[in-house]
């Protein structure tokens, strides 16, 4: 199996970004809510580190910028839909900018807890307009892969009630109350999270794996997909990362 092709940006690149300068891997891990994918995410850093890559993994709502602003509006509850999406489509713009691509350029590979795709999910579910939200996440850059975490709804409750013991207020969808309660709610929202994934999988090309699994057998199944993508052996410079101010 041949590598993957260069990276290249879905639409509008960033400025100053060569392409071809970007030498790592980007890989995404996606899925809904509570369905696993920071446990998976932990693992194959760790067997990706011992394998001799350097790994930088990040997520949403982490970024220098919108991060903490992002977790300060959010326990409030006061977020509108397309606030929340441009709040979080900000956050991954600066962490792209500033964490992603370097990483890419010194050759690490880059596990992305969530993508652009989740942003455009949340904001499809909550009714805003497709071809609007997939015109502003065009400066994203194309993936080496895209792993696709399904799981049914009822086993994304099984784990939130297990796992958790509550429902989370944003998970369930409560910010346009599309249920009675949090339960109610969490179930119909996301369906309709997971509806909305399901209609990514051919166009941006994901690359489906069973969640319902047992959390080691996801994990070989992820090991088998990401070791065909032939990342190397060679440990990667580390990037000179923008710190966030304190």
């Amino acid at each position: 199996m041949v590598n993957p092709p260069p990276l290249q940006f879905y639409s509008e690149p960033l400025p100053g970004v060569d392409c071809s300068e970007l030498h790592g891997k980007l890989i995404v891990i996606e899925g809904p809510d509570a369905v696993g994918r920071s446990t998976q995410i932990a693992l194959l850093r760790q067997w990706l580190e011992q394998e001799g890559h350097a790994v930088l993994d990040s997520g949403m709502a982490r970024s220098a910028l919108a991060g903490k602003g992002i977790k300060t509006a959010k326990e409030g509850n006061t977020l509108g839909p397309i606030t929340m999406t441009l709040f979080y489509t900000a956050d991954f713009a600066d962490r792209l900018e500033n964490e992603i691509v370097p990483a890419l350029r010194a050759g690490f590979v880059v596990l992305i807890d969530r993508y652009i795709f989740s942003i455009m999910a949340r904001a499809i579910a909550r009714g805003e307009d497709r071809r609007w939200i997939e015109q502003v996440a065009g400066f994203a850059l194309v993936p080496h892969a895209v792993l696709y975490l399904r799981a049914e709804v009822e086993h994304l409750v099984s784990r939130v009630v297990l796992g958790r013991g509550a429902f989370d207020y944003w998970e369930s969808g409560m910010d346009l109350r599309f249920g009675p309660d949090m339960y109610e709610s969490f179930v119909r929202y996301q369906t309709r999270l997971i509806k909305a994934l399901d209609s990514m999988v051919e166009p941006y090309q994901f690359t489906v794996i069973d969640a319902n699994q047992p959390i080691p057998r996801i994990f070989r199944d992820l090991q088998r997909r990401i070791a065909r993508l032939q990342l190397g052996r060679m440990r990667a410079r580390r990037p000179a990362l923008r710190k966030e101010k304190k």
